[in-house]
């Protein structure tokens, strides 16, 4: 195994400091130099938003210490992003805009229960089904753009402005700017990208310590607890263990497209056909399953690039994550798990690039991987707020 070698740069500035900063600032367009007034001012998959007045001036107050995408979104205008690294010296920037070239969209015609039926594929692709997710509801779901195409069976939606979700499980009214997302039931992969802006329910006390609870629950041996825990060094503190994990595709498992097209075709036609179809279905879809041990350290899958903030995460295979505070209550047929191991939280990262580049709040910044098992269930439900602090983590 090659081992990564450099300088460990514990960064606890946003989870040690109490200060909070300003960022204010004008927001102009460009072709007038005039102010944008009512244009969305967020930090993106955080808690802190406003709106610009009507001269394009704004102001975000309170804002913990970290680094964070500024995002300011407005209908007619291209979507401005830019990193901030904010500290206790307040940040004032001034942002134009630039107009956006309005493009007409494919216009697709579907009934209105092909759209309902879509619309709930969606709710369990993108929100999920867990336990939160029947605590959550879409407030405003016909902004939606959602399009099924069947001979890939892929659903695809997107969104033009800010589609709003009530999450009475956290305690969270989540606005979300999805500019893609994909769900293929062949291939069994949810895709999807944009901004997210998390604003706070009002509730009693009573709520907010259950609501405390619960994010609490959603944040502990969540990617983004791994994800810092591996850069500060934690990984054995806080839970997690993480192994080399090697593994081949099946080769007496037909294709999965193939699979799914057959059972689709013989399922009214020819039951003996349908049967061999539905066994290969059946059957695990890895052989040749091999964790390499002793455990990983984070010095042996991660690496710091130049630019301050971000991490590196790189493995030659497979990477095997198991939580050892938490035990896993759904079974994941084609995860495998060794005999002698107790039923930990476990997932594979699975990397479509040679990386995966993250910064200091845990987030997945580029090259985003695959996730399997454990973490596959942590969908919008679940998501926090990159700004939230967890309670600390009482030993059992």
């Amino acid at each position: 195994m090659r081992r990564w070698c450099f300088l460990f740069i514990c960064i606890i500035l946003p989870f040690t400091v109490s200060a909070q900063a300003v960022i204010s600032g004008k927001v102009v367009s460009s072709a007038s130099n005039n102010g944008v007034q009512k244009a969305s001012v967020f930090l993106n998959n955080a808690t802190f938003g406003t709106a610009t007045n009507d001269d394009g001036t704004f102001s975000l107050r309170g804002v913990k210490p970290g680094q964070y995408d500024l995002i300011v979104s407005t209908i007619g205008y291209e979507e401005y992003t830019q990193k901030v690294l904010v500290g206790a010296e307040p940040i004032n920037l001034k942002i134009s805009l630039t107009p956006k070239v309005m493009m007409m969209r494919e216009v697709v015609i579907t009934s209105n229960a092909d759209w309902k039926k879509n619309f709930e594929q969606f709710k369990k692709d993108f929100i999920g089904t867990t336990d939160n997710a029947k605590f959550c509801k879409i407030e405003n779901p016909r902004i939606l753009n959602l399009t099924y195409t069947r001979k890939t069976q892929t659903l695809e939606a997107s969104t033009d402005e800010f589609l709003v979700m009530e999450n009475d499980a956290l305690g969270y009214r989540v606005k979300f700017l999805l500019s893609e997302f994909s769900s293929n039931d062949i291939t069994r992969t949810i895709n999807y990208a944009g901004r997210v802006l998390f604003e706070e329910l009002p509730g009693t006390e009573a709520q907010k310590k259950k609501w405390k609870i619960k994010r609490d629950e959603a944040y502990y041996g969540s990617s983004r607890h791994f994800y810092r825990s591996l850069y500060k060094n934690r990984l054995a503190q806080e839970g997690f263990v993480i192994y080399d994990f090697n593994r081949a595709i099946d080769p007496h498992r037909q294709p999965e497209a193939l699979i799914q097209r057959k059972i689709k075709q013989f399922r009214a036609v020819n039951r003996d056909s349908i049967n061999y179809w539905l066994q290969q279905e059946s059957m695990p879809k890895w052989y040749k399953e091999r964790l390499t041990k002793p455990a990983l350290t984070a010095y042996d899958v991660l690496r710091k690039p130049p630019q301050d903030g971000l991490f590196v995460l790189t493995f030659p295979n497979y990477l095997y994550v198991v939580y050892t505070k938490k035990y896993e209550t759904e079974d994941f047929k084609d995860l495998y798990r060794p005999l002698d191991m107790e039923n930990f939280e476990t997932s594979v990262i699975t990397l479509f690039n040679p990386m995966v580049v993250f910064d200091m709040n845990g987030s997945v910044v580029a090259d985003s991987p695959l996730y399997e098992g454990t973490w596959s269930k942590a969908k919008l439900a679940n998501l926090l707020p990159v700004d939230y602090e967890p309670s600390e983590l009482v030993a059992h």
